[in-house]
């Protein structure tokens, strides 16, 4: 699913970097150094407010019209472009089932010793993850 979202980008006195404000995301802010870094935070701050709610099982608010956003002088509105399966895929937290195949052995002494065979594939994944 592809979203299209205004955004606020307003310059940050003290650097070249900017602010982005997503008025239809409630609580949805976030800054870049740069305009392309903060096109970039706020396409993943949206992004990351979207797939949270509906993760939750709740809807998503519907975007405004770019013409409709009222802005402060020196700021501007820009259309955030969010692909939430992509980012979802990456960052989300839905559980996916998976099939796995052990040896007979190893499956008896794991049900005996109580072991919690997703736990332990989980961990194992991560520590893979991370290094």
């Amino acid at each position: 699913m592809k979203l299209l979202y205004p955004a606020i980008f307003t310059p940050c006195e003290e650097s070249e970097g900017y602010t982005v404000v997503v008025p239809d995301l409630p609580g949805c802010v976030t800054e870049g150094k740069s305009l392309v870094d903060a096109i970039e935070m706020g396409v993943d701050a949206a992004s990351g407010w979207i797939l949270g709610e509906l993760e939750d099982g709740n809807s998503i608010p519907s975007a405004s019209r770019m013409n409709t956003i009222p802005v402060e002088p020196g700021s501007f509105v820009n259309l955030l472009v969010l692909d939430i399966d992509a980012y979802a895929e990456k960052y989300g937290q839905k559980v996916v089932r998976k099939n796995i195949t052990i040896p007979a052995w190893l499956n008896t002494y794991g049900e005996k010793n109580h072991i919690n065979f997703s736990k332990v594939l989980q961990e194992a994944l991560m520590k893979k993850a991370s290094g």
